[in-house]
């Protein structure tokens, strides 16, 4: 395993300025742009800190826009985590005080995704919006995902200098879950063809070497007649037997892509906060789907 703990010291110095004005005995008010840094806070936190991930449930954080009051919180915060690659552009435009902003894909930015053209369409109750500019689920990147963990933890024990040792203990351990999850993919990668319903697979197809070719499907609704028959075109060409989807596809979906041929895997992003379970044990079920699909 990585020496993360050694080098956590030299971390904290270069991400956080000295002195958060933190009075004795306040909790540091931690703010995240999604749910993986706020599950990552969470964990290795542990309590210490206050998390809030004020995201809606219904709603995509990498497009959500916050309002007046909820901006007003994200300033108060003594530290805002932020995903990098374009994500929760909004963040860009607010006037958020630069010294608490922690951006904890910066460190891996030579590994950033362009996104291969610009394509509008819409996306849950956000509305409209245009994919573009850089690919932004880095965390589904295992190795990156380290990344950002440690990142976080840097900056957890700048705010927190005397539980920077428990802080650098309960990094190992979620370095080590998703070294784990890492490991699993790598060994069970192969080129066998997939299909995603949307295009927010682009970190774990580079890492893992997938076979991936992207769609602009929602779960919640029917393709219309021209997505069909492009699907159709597809698969003749592509050769696919499994669709990757965010969510569950509608019942009726997923019964017209079996008489194609085409299997279901949920593999959730997880980009918001899951209805149950955690970060780790969502992806450990992702993980596993895929191992399964990528193993017939």
């Amino acid at each position: 395993m990585r020496r993360f703990g050694q080098c956590l010291a030299v971390l904290a110095a270069l991400l956080l300025p000295a002195g958060t004005g933190l009075a004795a005995g306040e909790r540091p008010q931690v703010y995240a742009v999604n749910y993986p840094l706020a599950y990552f806070a969470e964990r290795l936190g542990d309590g210490m800190v206050d998390v809030h991930f004020p995201v809606p449930a219904d709603a995509d954080p990498a497009y959500w826009r916050p309002t007046a009051e909820e901006i007003a919180r994200f300033q108060q915060a003594d530290l805002i985590l932020l995903n990098g690659a374009g994500y929760a552009r909004w963040t860009a435009q607010a006037s958020l005080p630069r010294r608490v902003l922690r951006d904890t894909s910066a460190a891996r930015r030579d590994r950033y995704i362009a996104m291969e053209a610009d394509i509008r369409h819409r996306h849950g109750p956000a509305g409209a919006h245009v994919h573009d500019g850089f690919a932004f689920t880095t965390w589904l990147d295992f190795d990156l995902a380290q990344a950002q963990a440690a990142a976080v933890a840097a900056a957890l024990a700048e705010l927190l200098p005397s539980q920077a040792g428990a802080i650098e203990a309960r990094l190992r351990g979620v370095q080590d879950e998703l070294q784990a999850l890492d490991a699993r993919l790598m060994a069970a990668a192969t080129p066998v063809p997939l299909l995603a319903s949307h295009p927010v697979y682009q970190y774990l197809a580079a890492r893992y070497a997938l076979n991936l070719h992207a769609l602009h499907w929602e779960p919640e609704e029917m393709p219309d007649d021209g997505q069909w028959r492009g699907l159709a075109a597809l698969q003749a060409q592509h050769g696919a037997r499994w669709m990757l989807w965010e969510g569950e596809p509608l019942p009726e979906v997923r019964a017209r892509l079996g008489r194609m041929g085409i299997g279901v895997a949920v593999f959730a992003p997880l980009g918001n906060r899951p209805g149950d379970g955690d970060f780790l044990g969502v992806m450990d079920a992702n993980v596993a789907r895929l191992e399964e699909v990528l193993g017939e």
